[in-house]
């Protein structure tokens, strides 16, 4: 099976699996595990160690944080390590809601190169400034 596992500081992962289920409906192959204000990293890795302690060997994880570099993302990425889980893992930060959504739509529909670029364009063209036009000229 492969797994969309998101990892982020605070509540920002699993309110994004709460917005994921909402348009994609509920699904087993969504987790997602937040580093809680006040925890350290060390005790992040063993809550997440728990979190994916359910995943097999030969499953497959993408894994999606909210910073690169980040301690929740550099963590999740060293406990996969530790559970030699790697071989089997797409790593992507910086995730946001069409990105995500993407990738859970996506992920078991496409080669892994093709994925790559589908959701990192999701990710991208979906960052645009929206600005509010102002009627009023028209008017007069």
């Amino acid at each position: 099976m492969r797994y969309v596992v998101m990892v982020s500081h605070g509540q920002f992962a699993n309110g994004l699996k709460d917005a994921l289920m909402m348009l994609a409906g509920q699904r087993e192959d969504v987790i997602a595990s937040g580093l809680e204000n006040g925890k350290s990293a060390d005790e992040f890795a063993q809550d997440f160690e728990k979190t994916i302690d359910f995943i097999k060997q030969d499953d497959e994880i993408i894994l999606l944080g909210d910073l690169i570099g980040g301690s929740p993302l550099t963590t999740a990425m060293n406990v996969i390590h530790e559970k030699n889980m790697d071989e089997h893992c797409i790593i992507i930060g910086g995730m946001n809601l069409p990105l995500a959504l993407t990738t859970v739509l996506m992920k078991d529909t496409l080669d892994k190169e093709t994925f790559l670029q589908q959701v990192l364009h999701e990710g991208q063209t979906a960052l645009k400034e929206f600005k509010i036009e102002n009627d009023e000229d028209d008017d007069i």
